[in-house]
């Protein structure tokens, strides 16, 4: 269990502010946004740790777009958001998908999540990234028995492929950033696609080509048929290449790279405007189409959206105003400053 989930007691009702579903960075950061305004919040993740997609595909992979960050990986920027939440002690509740939503006499909203776990809040803020989501994965006969051991669809330890042969699957920017990140560690790195073309960054396929170019990294066009091993370990995958012959690839360890199905899941029940699988809210207070429900970061559509992080930490700041309304309708909003407000310095333990 993840260090910083606490344990509540199932067979009671948990009273709360807002219940954030999903604890990518946009959740973490809306936690921080909430508590400023002392606002109590709890995140329901289907994984098994905080941080989304940064944390369960790319936690290694660099990420250069986040303001007064340069550089920072997405485990690093997951941990910076856990520190910078941590002050408002959040509840966390994983391995576990938010189910059923109904109304409460008083108003509130009760959620269930798939294990049992029933929240009562006034305000649900849905920051589910796309969704649930699972790889893609091949069509390969036996596929299970390398799994989790020779087939990875994430890597969360790049030093755990240290002198290993590597086969990579696909030609998007995910089989391209991990050729580039695993050749300098690897014996051995062989792309494989189908075709030679590919859908990732011009700069990472014309880096990728001068690798092949300079032998340090192998490119097969072609089509992966069999996976041949035992006990679980990769000895080779056979290929089909393009002219339609059949050979092998000596491979450790194989990463499928085909994407990723994104699915609403029950989300999709809750009576929600929906476009695309995505859900329209509007762009003042980024409430979806019933009240009280808000929708954050690449979960949602409105014109002019652009799926980066930097959004979602926007959007989550100005859900936070509107929640307030919501859960302290009795009280006055007043914006303040962290740099001159004594009252959120001791908020955050800073003075």
């Amino acid at each position: 269990m993840d260090e910083n989930v606490i344990a509540f007691d199932k067979n009671q009702p948990i009273e709360t502010d807002i219940v954030i579903v999903g604890a990518g960075p946009v959740g973490l950061f809306a936690v921080f946004e909430a508590g400023l305004l002392g606002l109590n919040c709890h995140l329901i993740d289907n994984l098994d740790k905080v941080g989304g997609q940064c944390a369960e595909l790319y936690p290694e992979k660099p990420i250069y777009d986040i303001p007064a960050l340069p550089y920072c990986t997405g485990q690093g920027l997951v941990d910076e958001l856990m520190k910078q939440s941590d002050p408002f002690k959040p509840g966390f509740h994983l391995s576990q998908q938010a189910d059923s939503l109904s109304k409460l006499e008083d108003g509130r909203w009760r959620l269930e999540t798939s294990t049992g776990t029933v929240f009562h809040a006034t305000v649900i803020v849905i920051a589910a990234g796309a969704g649930s989501f699972v790889p893609r994965r091949p069509p390969l006969e036996n596929l299970e028995d390398y799994e989790g051991s020779s087939i990875l669809y994430a890597v969360r330890r790049m030093e755990a492929l240290r002198d290993k042969r590597i086969v990579i699957a696909g030609g998007g920017d995910s089989a391209l950033d991990w050729t580039l990140n695993l050749h300098p560690l690897a014996s051995q790195v062989t792309l494989i696609h189908r075709r030679d073309q590919f859908r990732a960054a011009p700069d990472s396929v014309e880096k990728m080509r001068q690798l092949v170019a300079n032998d340090e990294v192998s490119l097969q066009i072609g089509q992966i048929k069999e996976l041949k091993g035992q006990g679980g370990q990769l000895e080779a995958v056979q290929v089909k290449g393009s002219d339609g012959e059949l050979y092998d690839v000596p491979c450790d360890v194989l990463l499928p790279f085909f994407g990723l199905k994104m699915e609403l899941g029950p989300i999709a029940e809750w009576g929600l405007n929906l476009d695309r699988d995505l859900i329209t809210v509007d762009t003042e207070k980024f409430e979806t189409s019933v009240p009280g429900i808000f929708a954050i970061g690449d979960i949602n559509y409105y014109p002019g959206k652009l799926k980066l992080i930097l959004s979602g930490f926007h959007e989550a700041a100005l859900m936070a105003q509107q929640a307030f309304r919501y859960c302290r309708p009795d009280e006055k909003l007043v914006f303040r400053y962290t740099t001159s407000s004594t009252d959120l310095q001791k908020k955050l333990g800073v003075i």
